[in-house]
């Protein structure tokens, strides 16, 4: 029985999981999106949420404690320095996980990570709202009344009136 092991070994001793867990957060810090596995992103996710929570506070203290996550000296400059004042309204949820579809060579679950307020995206989908457009007959009957009124209209005004004014 499985009793309390919470923790998804992901095939690798311990040292090497921890290696290759630093190294993904440090990438997904640098790139702000990663393609993984997502066995490998659910496990990431507890290691870097809390992180980037951290990294609100700028303090000797919170950087230490990120340095010893991340060991790469870029990684942690950039977490304090762009990450961390853009999500500092932010209360949680820092990270995306989005399904790709299995990988060819051995059919392995694989996903995008990426952190949720760098996506330009995303963001700017969010800020223009589309028209909402019908099937229906009554768009058909719009996109011919300005041909008929451009048709109605004279398209330039007499000579005599031209002249007219001129004088």
């Amino acid at each position: 029985m499985r009793h309390n092991r919470k923790i998804n070994h992901l095939g690798r001793p311990s040292a090497h999981r921890d290696a290759m867990l630093a190294n993904m957060a440090a990438s997904l810090i640098l790139h702000k999106r990663i393609t993984t596995t997502l066995a490998k992103a659910k496990a990431l996710r507890p290691l870097v949420e809390p992180m980037i929570t951290r990294s609100k506070d700028d303090t000797t203290h919170s950087r230490r404690m990120a340095f010893r996550i991340l060991q790469n000296k870029e990684a942690a400059t950039v977490l304090f320095r762009e990450i961390a004042p853009k999500v500092a309204d932010r209360p949680g949820g820092y990270t995306r996980i989005i399904k790709l579809g299995n990988r060819l060579g051995d059919n392995a679950e694989m996903c995008l990570m990426e952190l949720v307020d760098f996506n330009e995206n995303l963001l700017g989908k969010k800020s223009q709202k589309k028209a909402k457009t019908t099937r229906r007959g009554a768009a058909k009957k719009t996109a011919t009344a300005p041909v008929e009124a451009a048709a109605a209209k004279p398209v330039a005004p007499p000579a005599e009136a031209v002249e007219d004014t001129k004088e």
